[in-house]
């Protein structure tokens, strides 16, 4: 089973335009969709199209339209009581994919809310081969929770992934080297800013793919179990202490963003626990990925929609080893 944790979820309403969006514009809406949404929330949702099993933690009041949204999508999912409702995203989309995210803040969480979530999560994380972390965290919340709870688990035999991003991210890799993940999974930004090393954006704009490999080895230096950095269109590195592989993503007419990135660590995960090695995970992260992004709105791929034989996975020289394939 995977866990996937999600304290800041949320219900994503997407809008989809069939103009360019214009600022201060009246604009004609072309459809709306509104999805159970927050990043871990669409690991689990990914997961469990592909029968895999898995099972999100989230904090909600038992009335929430959200959980409505999740028994219809046919997600298991355990909650810790609040009382405020979840916060709804909105997404617009263009119709070249452009996709602009205005996100709430969330919920607060008070201490107790907080407390009752750590505790739910160590007590499933006993019987779960995989704990995802993931988002933003809510109002109430410390910046270094994340940290706290990776090596609140590092006993345990589950294995760890993250995904997050600003102060919780920088907190989670000031503990690099002590209490590290199995896998985290960030953009070219992301990466440059808890590596070092900065200009990422612009080195994979010309295509070179070996500094972002060589940004991820610094953190597996440190500790870190593995570094899956997502580069949007350009694909996505993976980095272990056995290699470094580029994956292209196939042609596609993007849809929407949305919920891309959570795809592709679902598919990461899918042929982890599937026993894949590291070039097929990788594979299986871009073609899920890819396939988010061709989709509308939020939606998520199901294993029919996936075009994997289509995603290229070769290795790749870092800038501070030896080839590594």
């Amino acid at each position: 089973m995977i866990l996937t944790v999600t304290l800041n979820p949320s219900l994503d309403r997407t809008v989809t335009l069939s103009a360019p969006l214009t600022r201060g514009a009246v604009q004609r809406v072309d459809s709306v969709t509104v999805e159970a949404g927050g990043k871990g929330i669409n690991v689990a949702k990914a997961l469990t199209l592909a029968g895999v099993e898995a099972l999100a933690l989230l904090p909600a009041a038992a009335d929430d339209p959200l959980l409505a949204a999740l028994r219809t999508a046919g997600v298991p999912c355990t909650t810790v009581a609040v009382t405020e409702p979840v916060r709804t995203n909105i997404a617009v989309t263009e119709t070249d994919g452009t996709t602009t995210k205005l996100n709430e803040r969330g919920a607060t969480l008070d201490t107790a809310a907080l407390d009752a979530l750590t505790r739910c999560v160590l007590d499933v994380a006993q019987h779960a081969s995989w704990v995802v972390l993931s988002g933003s965290l809510p109002p109430g919340v410390p910046a270094h929770w994340y940290a706290e709870i990776v090596a609140a688990l590092a006993p345990l035999p589950c294995r760890v992934a993250v995904d997050t991003s600003e102060a919780p991210l920088a907190a989670l890799a000031e503990g690099f080297g002590t209490a590290c993940p199995d896998l985290v999974k960030p953009n070219a930004e992301e990466l440059a800013s808890i590596s070092g090393v900065a200009g990422l954006e612009a080195s994979v704009a010309r295509g070179d793919l070996s500094v972002v490999a060589a940004a991820a080895a610094k953190l597996v230096d440190q500790g870190v179990g593995a570094v899956l950095a997502t580069l949007g269109a350009a694909g996505a590195v993976l980095v272990n202490d056995t290699g470094a592989w580029f994956a292209a993503p196939p042609p596609i007419t993007a849809r929407s963003t949305v919920g891309a990135g959570d795809a592709s660590l679902a598919g990461y995960l899918r042929a982890a626990v599937g026993g894949a090695a590291p070039p097929r995970r990788l594979q299986m992260a871009v073609g899920y990925g890819s396939a988010a992004a061709a989709l509308p709105g939020s939606a998520l791929p199901a294993p029919a929609q996936l075009d994997l034989d289509a995603v290229r996975v070769t290795p790749l020289i870092t800038t501070n080893r030896e080839v590594l394939q």
